[in-house]
């Protein structure tokens, strides 16, 4: 018999493998409709539409590959967290910040999630932005 503590483990580790597979429709699967998504140093989005526009926005600056991720969950199966190491290239300049040439990176981060109904409802992410700014602009 499954746990609520394994279901979410196993929702939130389905939703790594997708986003590791490149299947951004997969990782919205996972996703409630009102998914709440707190951006690291940022506003906070919400609803999958929103969600599925940030993921196509990284998509065209980042590629991204997450190593050794270690997913925890409440008892109750309504908090997750993932802690994870994060493997880049940075390939089209993001906003504001420095110009995309090619670089890579390899960052520590972190995401907290709330789950309900079967799906994810909070998506909050965080990592160093300034550890980020400055292995890519040694790189440069």
């Amino acid at each position: 018999m499954s746990t609520p503590r394994k279901q979410a483990l196993a929702l939130v580790q389905r939703y790594y493998a997708a986003f590791n597979r490149g299947d951004a429709a997969a990782m919205l699967d996972a996703l409630s409709d009102t998914v709440v998504h707190d951006v690291n140093q940022g506003g906070r989005r919400t609803g999958k539409a929103a969600f599925g526009e940030f993921l196509a926005h990284m998509d065209r600056c980042y590629q991204e590959r997450l190593e050794n991720i270690v997913v925890m969950a409440s008892e109750d199966g309504s908090r997750a967290a993932a802690e994870f190491l994060v493997k880049g290239a940075y390939r089209a300049t993001d906003a504001d910040l420095p110009p995309a040439a090619g670089q890579t990176y390899a960052l520590a981060a972190g995401t907290f999630f709330e789950i309900g109904g079967g799906r994810i409802t909070r998506v909050t992410t965080y990592y160093n932005l300034q550890e980020w700014i400055a292995q890519i602009s040694k790189a440069t």
